[in-house]
């Protein structure tokens, strides 16, 4: 805890500096530096806008971060994801340009590269599904993403179309990393109330307080399925409902193909939908096996037996025909970009 009330960050000219979170105010940009455009989103916790960098002429997102303060009045939760995306640098993560400040600690900002759409965007409003070609593109730098994450101990806990965006050189960054933590070896203790229900892994929905990565692809499966059939997935109305989903594509789990199952706590209270199928095959059925073995990796049951991203980039999915298009090659999409609200003043 005494760690996260600390904030390291190079400032706007160039220094390293090591700062009590306090502290900030005086050491950064002030967000008078900035126009604001207009409204593009709403992150975990914070607000998104486009604005324009008065001082380096160009196009940035701006995410206000909401400061909900802890007991001891330190607000953990903005201090976090600073940390976490400074410390991230990868062509397929977001990238924080800079953190500036308003006229008090309750304003901070965070200041990202622009990014011209996002996929839950493209989704609603394309009539046609991404070509099989443009969803491997889609997912190798999903997985190149997460795997840089992972390797850095780094969970993003709230995977979703929504927090990925696409630029207009084709180029995929996970983004809104409220929710993200940093996971340790062995894994600790968290809430399990994180990740937006259709895409939450059944080790939360079954209230395991454990959390690794394995969450992470479930969440990038759950994507997977929603591209290649232009529809989420699991669109779960409760937590009940979300696992009888599940069941219903998969089967019901037992210890045979998810060690420990049958100790999760709250299985003492209920019992599971039976289904005793796999159905993947059956619904998706123009997928080729490769595909479908990725899928149904992705979607282990038992987390220690789900695939990692650096297993998912091996597979021979994307190895066979059509081979993944490259970046540059998907389609931009302007028609399609994240729709504007009212220019702020």
């Amino acid at each position: 805890m005494e760690e996260d009330k600390v904030l390291h960050f190079t400032t706007f000219y160039g220094q390293s500096v090591e700062i009590p979170f306090e502290q900030l105010p005086g050491q950064s940009r002030s967000i008078h530096e900035f126009d604001k455009l207009d409204r593009v989103g709403e992150g975990t916790y914070g607000i998104v806008y486009r604005a324009k960098d008065k001082v380096k002429n160009e196009i940035v997102a701006i995410k206000k971060i909401r400061m909900e303060r802890e007991k001891d009045g330190a607000p953990i939760s903005g201090i976090r994801e600073i940390r976490i995306l400074m410390s991230v640098r990868h062509e397929n993560v977001v990238q924080l340009l800079d953190v500036v400040v308003g006229r008090s600690l309750e304003s901070i900002f965070l200041v990202m590269e622009y990014c011209e759409q996002d996929l839950a965007s493209l989704l609603d409003n394309m009539q046609s599904s991404f070509s099989e070609a443009q969803i491997k593109c889609i997912m190798i730098q999903l997985f190149r993403g997460l795997q840089h994450l992972h390797k850095s101990f780094i969970v993003h806990r709230d995977l979703k179309v929504s927090n990925l965006l696409l630029t207009d050189k084709g180029c995929l960054k996970i983004a809104d990393f409220g929710l993200a933590r940093r996971c340790s070896v062995p894994a600790q203790p968290m809430t399990p109330q994180v990740v937006t229900l259709w895409y939450r892994a059944p080790e939360l929905l079954l209230q395991s307080k454990i959390q690794t990565t394995a969450i992470d692809m479930w969440a990038a499966g759950c994507i997977l399925g929603e591209l290649f059939l232009h529809k989420p997935l699991f669109p779960g109305r409760t937590e009940i409902h979300q696992l009888e989903l599940i069941i219903d594509l998969l089967g019901t789990p037992n210890d045979q193909i998810w060690d420990g199952f049958s100790d999760l706590p709250i299985l003492k209270n209920f019992s599971l939908k039976r289904q005793p199928y796999n159905n993947i095959k059956h619904v998706f059925t123009w997928l080729s096996a490769a595909g479908q073995r990725v899928l149904n990796f992705l979607f282990m049951y038992d987390p220690t037996r789900r695939a990692t991203a650096e297993e998912a980039l091996q597979s021979s999915y994307f190895k066979e025909n059509p081979l993944p298009c490259e970046p540059e090659m998907m389609p931009s999409f302007p028609q399609h970009r994240i729709r504007r609200g009212k220019d702020i003043k």
